[in-house]
């Protein structure tokens, strides 16, 4: 087996796109999109057996430091590789070891996507379960500093998650998504929604910047998310699923409802309570969808992004129109639908928190709207940190802090 410091552009995706390990954050058009956008320096190595074909590559996005020309890696989502074979983790690991040093690197971080233990719905571990104890203790072994078993969203990636298997057939996918889920999916096709897959960076960005603003969380610039949607679309690592609304024309199909619902009212006194209802309703309705006044909108933009036999649900922005019309639902509703036409093995929600019951209420919202899409709650093992320099290892964090401190003031 022989390490590979550069592996040529095209034999690293011809490998890494359809692997049983494939992940678009090992994918070369990330490691590209990390140079252009935050300033990382991607390096794509690889290692090859005795007939100079790749058996294991791994992506190391890497960025400096004021020390010495030193710099620090991470490679997201660890190797591409059969992790079964110990030859090629512990060949692989030595040759890590021999490049850090020839590259002045700190340390390089790794959170492999390799499932953990399997768990029960409150993040317990099931007992008899299935469960990859053994390879963490191999990976511990060869070197491999492990962080911690985090619960939040304390590390680079989400340490849980929600898969959905699509392998099965789509009843069988679909019956295991909650009723609730599935009713305000129903719903959602009285609003006459439509979706397509345009890509337009700038309505998305529009979108995430009205969640921002109303649930207080921070948003990159747009300019950002414009080279992430180019950089993954021209790889065909990327997809976005719009939500389209009509308010016009929904204007009339609410006025011609409420009239036959008046007229109703008047011959059917049985059912005035519910009647009445509608109507009160259907006329809160009518006051938002008037005040609208382009013909049609986006008010919800899924995107996702793929390899060649996995699929992720990754950013999604939405507007208020988008929660009264059941447009999120709706959108990762198409998504998983498409997924399973196209067949790709899994579609992964990617993230929800550890601790189903957290503290934290908008953690545990987005855990409790992942859930009802169905099927495994999956832990991963975490982030492991491979250390060439120990002490700077140790300095690294409080230097980096102190020089981050120092650069915002000289500005």
């Amino acid at each position: 087996m022989k390490f590979i410091e550069n592996v040529e552009k095209e034999k690293y995706i011809e490998f890494t796109r359809n692997h049983p390990k494939s992940h678009f954050l090992q994918s070369y058009a990330w490691g590209e999109f990390c140079k252009k956008a935050k300033n990382q320096i991607p390096k794509y190595v690889g290692l090859v057996d005795d007939n100079d074909n790749l058996i294991a590559t791994c992506l190391i996005l890497l960025k400096k430091t004021p020390l010495f020309g030193y710099s620090y890696g991470y490679a997201p989502r660890g190797f591409i590789t059969d992790y079964t074979n110990k030859e090629i983790l512990s060949k692989f690991t030595e040759e890590l070891k021999k490049y850090m040093v020839k590259e002045k690197i700190i340390y390089i971080k790794f959170d492999p996507d390799i499932v953990y233990q399997d768990i029960d719905e409150d993040a317990n571990p099931i007992p008899d379960g299935f469960n990859n104890y053994e390879l963490y203790n191999y990976l511990v072994s060869l070197g491999y500093n492990h962080t911690g078993f985090y619960k939040l969203y304390n590390g680079n990636q989400p340490r849980y998650t929600f898969r959905i298997d699509l392998k099965k057939p789509w009843e069988e996918v679909e019956s295991k998504m909650s009723k609730s889920f599935l009713k305000s999916v129903r719903r959602s096709e009285n609003y006459n929604l439509t979706i397509n897959n345009e890509v337009d960076n700038h309505t998305f960005w529009l979108l995430m910047k009205k969640n921002s603003e109303k649930d207080g969380f921070g948003i990159n610039s747009e300019k950002y998310y414009e080279m992430f949607t180019n950089t993954l679309n021209e790889a065909g690592h990327l997809k976005y699923f719009n939500v389209v609304i009509r308010p016009k024309e929904l204007v009339k199909n609410i006025e011609t409802e409420l009239d036959n619902l008046k007229q109703q009212l008047e011959v059917s006194k049985k059912k005035a309570a519910d009647i009445n209802n509608q109507i009160n309703r259907l006329e809160k309705e009518l006051d938002i969808f008037k005040n609208e006044e382009e013909e049609e909108k986006v008010i919800c933009s899924l995107v996702c992004t793929y390899t060649d036999n996995r699929a992720w649900t990754f950013y999604i922005g939405n507007d208020s129109l988008a929660n009264l019309t059941f447009a999120i639902t709706r959108a990762y509703y198409e998504a998983i639908k498409d997924a399973h036409l196209h067949g790709y093995d899994f579609i992964d929600l990617f993230g929800t928190p550890g601790d189903p019951h957290t503290k934290f209420k908008n953690l545990a919202n987005i855990h409790d709207f992942k859930r009802k899409f169905g099927d495994k709650y999956t832990e991963f093992m975490g982030e492991f940190d491979l250390v060439n320099k120990k002490g700077l290892y140790k300095m690294l964090p409080i230097m980096l802090k102190f020089y981050r401190k120092l650069r915002r003031f000289e500005r």
